[in-house]
């Protein structure tokens, strides 16, 4: 069943009587249960405990102090290079800002930064092919040796010093909290995912859009930071990063579908379609396929809308995100001569039903 209503989606996305349906979650339920399974994976009680306990590491305010000074090197580091060199790939520099602050939350500080960024981008980006038995088992033990590599060369250094100095980061919580080696690399690739794939896509599509429109990127450069925030929900509201969201009913529910009650029959897979439910009308005004950051939104909902997701499983790194996007863009858009060379290649990921643009590439102009 699809639901392509801003109401319908927020609807099910806060009811108590679904569970998490997406990122290959029945898959994980299967094979590692209900016991310290990853927080994306959780339901009821146990999830809600696990995010309040680490929602100190995402919150905006610590966002806005303890990871700033962290985000501003970084960007400053990147656009620096990227100026000596009058040239680059927006989706690699997007990359290693996302993998430096996620590092640095999750606690993943051990290792080559570098070399944890290709090693990451290797086991998200690894792409599904062929059919039959033996492509399968491929895939299988592809996936395995990444994850294993992952684990010997940055989470088992991270735990093995962090159980004799714990830090203020999630693997320090995650030892507190009496969870094995395996059940942290779990958690790890599933920040991993959320923390670093996603924001640099992000990213990407951010600094697209302000490229291709000079109006909006003089607004955006012209603005403070509220402003800079507001412009780039407003495009992540028109672009999310994850089109579809996916939950299971554990019992019969009716919902309001926008155009009337829905019945969705216990056990049902339910598919929210994101992207069509940021572009209701009853949510986002007047012209909703048109990017507009002055556009008024419902009470209470957030300028992007349905992007993050809601309920209890909306993104816990959306401040994260948002300050990234927004400090990097900040320092790289000031760059005279700066153009997009090479616009970027879309493809969607079948795991998270997200879009991935590669080959981004941005230049400078020789000054006369």
């Amino acid at each position: 069943m699809r639901i392509d209503s801003f109401a319908g989606a927020r609807e099910v996305l806060r009811c108590p009587d679904v569970r998490q349906a997406g990122f290959n979650a029945e898959l994980v339920a299967r094979f590692i249960g209900p016991a310290h399974a990853p927080v994306l994976y959780q339901d009821g009680e146990p999830h809600q405990k696990q995010r309040s306990a680490t929602a100190r590491f995402f919150a905006p305010r610590v966002v806005a102090t303890r990871y700033r000074e962290l985000i501003e090197r970084t960007s400053h580091e990147l656009v620096a290079r990227f100026r000596a060199a009058g040239r680059g790939r927006l989706d690699d520099m997007s990359l290693e800002l996302a993998v430096a602050v996620a590092a640095d939350i999750v606690g993943l500080t051990e290792s080559d930064r570098a070399r944890m960024a290709v090693r990451l981008n290797r086991f998200f980006s690894a792409p599904v092919s062929g059919h039959g038995t033996i492509a399968t088992l491929r895939q299988a033990l592809l996936g395995q040796w990444r994850m294993l590599s992952f684990h010997w060369f940055d989470v088992r250094p991270a735990i093995r010093v962090r159980r004799r100095t714990p830090r203020e980061d999630v693997i320090s919580h995650l030892i507190q909290e009496g969870y094995s080696d395996r059940e942290i690399l779990t958690e790890c690739l599933t920040y991993g995912a959320a923390g670093m794939a996603t924001t640099r896509e992000f990213i990407v599509m951010a600094a697209w859009r302000l490229l291709e429109r000079e109006d909006l990127r003089a607004r955006f450069l012209q603005g403070d930071e509220q402003d800079r925030m507001t412009i780039l929900e407003e495009v992540l509201r028109l672009e999310p990063v994850v089109s579809t969201l996916k939950r299971r009913a554990t019992r019969d529910l009716v919902v309001d579908s926008g155009a009337g009650p829905m019945a969705i029959a216990a056990n049902s897979l339910v598919e929210i379609e994101v992207g069509a439910a940021n572009r209701d009308p009853s949510a986002a005004g007047p012209c909703p396929h048109q990017l507009d950051p002055d556009r008024a939104r419902p009470a209470k909902a957030s300028a992007s809308l349905m992007s993050f997701g809601d309920g209890p499983h909306r993104c816990p790194g959306a401040a994260v995100a948002l300050h990234e996007a927004a400090i990097f863009l900040d320092q790289l858009l000031r760059v005279p001569g700066l153009h997009l060379e090479q616009v970027p290649a879309m493809t969607i990921n079948p795991v998270s039903s997200g879009y991935e643009l590669r080959g981004a590439v941005i230049a400078v102009a020789p000054q006369r």
